[in-house]
């Protein structure tokens, strides 16, 4: 057992029954009464943020995860097949542990998938920027020019986001997994 002395941003740790990181902490000693820890819980499994506020000195149970490296083969009707990178052992996670950015996943893109002591899979992490092509989208028109002018655009894995106006068919993007929103422009089409 741990306390809450050993905190820090990324800590994983057993709360109310499920597993939380914590994303922000800072300790407090008021003037008067006894000193506390304010911190910014993240749920590994839902992605909720949770604000809660331990006595100093109180015990929490840390989990202890693995980060490993697979890449994304497949999608089968059950989940996603990934592949580790070094024993080259295929796995299916559930759809259900990746985020929103999941129909940003393209052949051999590497995902990190955090297990725990007894190897079940906690969450998956997408790398943060992705880059992929435009597949379709409508031509911008010339003098159409107003700021943050947005059109839809269709990437290669079959998403909808929005572009702006310069973008055209074969350019490829940088995608913000997180936010599900176009970034930069990569490079034009040749």
């Amino acid at each position: 057992m741990a306390d809450t002395s050993d905190f820090r941003n990324g800590l994983i740790i057993k709360f109310k029954n499920d597993l939380y990181t914590i994303t922000e902490f800072q300790h407090v000693k008021p003037g008067k009464g006894g000193a506390f820890v304010r911190t910014m819980l993240k749920n590994m499994r839902t992605g909720k943020v949770l604000d809660n506020t331990f006595r100093s000195g109180e015990s929490v149970e840390i989990v202890r995860v693995e980060r490993r490296k697979y890449q994304y083969l497949y999608k089968e009707p059950n989940g996603f097949v990934l592949m580790d990178n070094d024993t080259y052992e295929q796995i299916t996670v559930p759809e259900n542990l990746f985020s929103d950015g999941k129909k940003f996943l393209k052949e051999g893109l590497d995902v990190e998938i955090l297990m725990d002591d007894d190897d079940n899979i906690i969450s998956t992490e997408l790398p943060i920027f992705i880059e992929l092509e435009i597949t379709h989208t409508e031509p911008g028109y010339k003098g159409d020019t107003a700021t943050n002018v947005l059109k839809p655009a269709t990437v290669e894995t079959g998403a909808s986001i929005n572009v702006p106006l310069f973008i055209n068919e074969g350019d490829v993007i940088k995608v913000d997994t997180r936010s599900n929103s176009y970034v930069e422009r990569v490079n034009n089409k040749k």
